[in-house]
């Protein structure tokens, strides 16, 4: 591994993902994605008595869908990297508990999904684990329930707001030559343009998409047009235009190869305000149709770039702003495996 610019990594020695695992609620089934995901639960509970219980489940049955595809025993894993948006990251942790694998718990918001898998990859090109296992989640009522109101309550929602994916998604790491390559990654840097209002999350995200995607193309020496797709986790149809806007003022135009997982989870007369949020946006997305789209050949390198909201309740509380953060990775088609 190598560090390239100022905040890029190149995998030199290469990291392939072996086989990936989604789950997801049922608003996100019935969505135009629906047949690119593993599993898809009928309610809300996913057949638990909680919303955590739920959340745990999605994640647990994206996990087990990744190293059944494989084919690899939970004993033959290194380490297991996972994250979720509740607090103390209770899903992975829980989920942890079962698998009895050593286990790093992250957490970087909604950016969280290739916050693992650059770290995950990183870990696995250096040689400090064989094989990884990455995983995040969300949950529309858990999410709803920490950072806003009681589900109960029925609070109106502007426009501005998004609608926290249900689901999970997870990926296992290693060297063995597959289908689809772990090229790069870009850690972003936390950027806070005074964004104050919890139900715009797309706006305090932008920024720090602007900043990630601009310096990964100055790290690497690139271009929009070296990408099939530049797929943003949630900036939604409020943070995109930004992002858009943003890019064009630096002479970088991505209008052609940008994609948001918010705005691709859903059908557009959804009940989702300004589209798809949480850290199973990103993820479901990128380890089901985009990692489909590049087996097949229709893409051949992508660049995800997760976007997260820090937000706090507490620290809004006390008058503060949002701060935004932007990871990405780079994932191209491999030159092996079935």
């Amino acid at each position: 591994m190598a560090k390239t610019g100022t905040q890029s990594w190149t995998f030199t020695e290469p990291v392939y993902l072996q086989s990936t695992g989604t789950a997801v609620g049922p608003m996100e089934g019935e969505g135009p994605l629906k047949e690119t995901f593993d599993v898809i639960h009928e309610e809300l509970h996913c057949g638990e008595s909680n919303w955590e219980l739920a959340e745990r489940k999605l994640m647990t049955d994206a996990v087990n869908t990744c190293l059944q595809k494989a084919g690899v025993d939970q004993s033959n894993i290194d380490l297991f990297l996972a994250g979720d948006l509740l607090n103390q990251n209770v899903t992975g942790n829980y989920v942890a508990r079962h698998l009895g694998i050593p286990v790093l718990g992250m957490f970087g918001a909604c950016s969280t999904s290739m916050e693992t898998l650059a770290t995950g990859a990183a870990l696995v090109s250096s040689g400090y684990a064989k094989q990884a296992l990455v995983a995040v989640s969300s949950h529309n009522c858990t999410a709803e329930r920490q950072f806003r109101y009681p589900t109960e309550y029925g609070g109106q929602k502007p426009k501005t707001a998004t609608y926290t994916v249900t689901g999970s998604g997870a990926a296992l790491l290693s060297k063995t030559p597959s289908q689809i390559k772990v090229e790069a990654a870009t850690i972003g840097k936390v950027m806070d343009y005074r964004v104050k209002d919890p139900f715009d999350m797309g706006s305090a995200m932008a920024p720090a998409a602007w900043d990630t995607i601009k310096t990964h193309l100055q790290d690497m020496g690139r271009v929009p047009g070296d990408y099939d797709v530049i797929a943003t986790g949630d900036l939604s149809a409020v943070g995109t235009p930004i992002l858009k806007d943003l890019m064009k003022q630096d002479g970088f135009d991505i209008s052609d190869v940008h994609k948001d997982c918010g705005l691709l989870v859903y059908h557009s007369d959804q009940p989702v305000f300004a589209g798809g949020s949480g850290c199973a946006c990103s993820a479901v997305v990128t380890y089901g149709k985009i990692v489909q789209d590049l087996i097949s050949g229709k893409y051949n390198r992508v660049l995800i770039v997760a976007t997260g909201a820090l937000m706090s309740p507490m620290m809004l509380q006390q008058k503060e702003s949002i701060p935004g953060i932007a990871h990405a990775v780079v994932l191209t088609r491999g030159e092996g495996g079935s």
